[in-house]
């Protein structure tokens, strides 16, 4: 059921059946209301006295009512809704129009800055009549309605054939098993360059794959030859959160045999061992930094580093030691890693 407010006639008859002496509930009943509205408009509306009054309320709501919303920026007549008038008359769009308001030195108009989205909000809530359809007139696309920016669906970015972190095997969860990682990106200076990084769930160890930049093109070079570097039965799964950066997964899958599963969007402790090491690895690269400078060499070097450290959940062994006894526990025969 939609809400709708008490009407006078809703508050007199509160007021009747009060002076008659009936509960809250009867009364509740009588307007097909809940005890809760009647309860809260008796509360909000009675006299100290507890004298409930039908003319007193509904002044009250109305006096409430003029303070319960802000008073609009741009509202028809103000001197700013004239300034913005006038510049739109002469062609200018709403977000020049911001930009110019907010370096403006007006001492007759302080704080003459509105973003573009209130300048477009006054014009489309103008009333039906010659001004709106001038103003309109003025902007570059004269469209007589405004779609709403909030709402639809952002097509920017999306992944195609993701499969859900919830179907990824139970055996990762438990840790026991070489060869599942998280993966994420950080990123440097301007979000102009980015390094990438790999931890891997049973042992903590840690690979730094450097990226010419942030693209899906670069992801699946820098993470294909990260990977690549491991021995096969240590690349298994790979967990990600849903950057745009992995819209080429199939072909990292590929290069790697990796599998692939993505996080839910804003979910980030379904990737907690990677969230940790990122903020180690900012010790070494500091937000600011330009990543395009780090060589592979250095970041192989600071993961060598964070692999040497040891954990205490290890019982204070490091990365390096546990991934060389769980692969050798399951008789992988490969190479020591280095």
């Amino acid at each position: 059921m939609s809400y709708s407010e008490l009407s006078i006639t809703d508050r007199a008859t509160i007021q009747v059946c009060l002076s008659q002496g009936l509960s809250l509930r009867a009364i509740a009943r009588c307007l097909s209301r809940s005890p809760s509205t009647i309860s809260r408009e008796i509360r909000r509306n009675s006299e100290p006295d507890n004298d409930y009054q039908a003319e007193r309320a509904q002044a009250s709501r109305l006096k409430h009512r003029r303070f319960c919303r802000p008073k609009r920026k741009l509202s028809i007549g103000s001197e700013r809704f004239r300034l913005v008038e006038y510049l739109l008359r002469r062609y200018l769009s709403p977000e020049q129009i911001a930009g110019k308001l907010r370096h403006m030195n007006l001492p007759k108009l302080e704080d003459a800055y509105v973003c573009r989205e209130t300048i477009y909000t006054a014009i489309y809530a103008l009333p039906v009549g010659q001004l709106r359809k001038e103003l309109i007139h003025c902007l570059r696309h004269g469209k007589s309605t405004r779609k709403p920016r909030r709402g639809e669906t952002d097509r920017r970015g999306q992944i195609p054939d993701m499969v859900s972190i919830h179907l990824r095997p139970p055996e990762v969860d438990k840790r026991e098993m070489p060869g599942h990682w998280e993966g994420d990106l950080i990123k440097g200076k301007g979000n102009a360059s980015a390094v990438g990084t790999l931890v891997e769930l049973s042992s903590g160890y840690l690979i730094l794959a450097k990226m010419h930049d942030a693209t899906a093109t670069s992801a699946v070079e820098g993470f294909s030859a990260a990977q690549n570097r491991m021995p096969l039965a240590a690349r298994k799964t790979l967990t990600y959160d849903q950057g745009r950066e992995m819209a080429r997964h199939a072909a990292i899958t590929q290069n790697t045999g990796v599998a692939i599963y993505f996080c839910d969007p804003h979910s980030p402790w379904q990737r907690g061992s990677n969230e940790n090491i990122n903020d180690l690895i900012r010790q070494y690269l500091p937000k600011g930094t330009d990543l395009s400078l780090t060589s592979q060499e250095e970041l192989d070097a600071i993961a060598f580093e964070l692999n040497m450290r040891p954990q205490k959940r290890f019982d204070f062994k490091c990365p390096i030691e546990v991934m060389n006894e769980l692969m050798a526990k399951h008789n992988e025969a490969s190479p020591s890693i280095q």
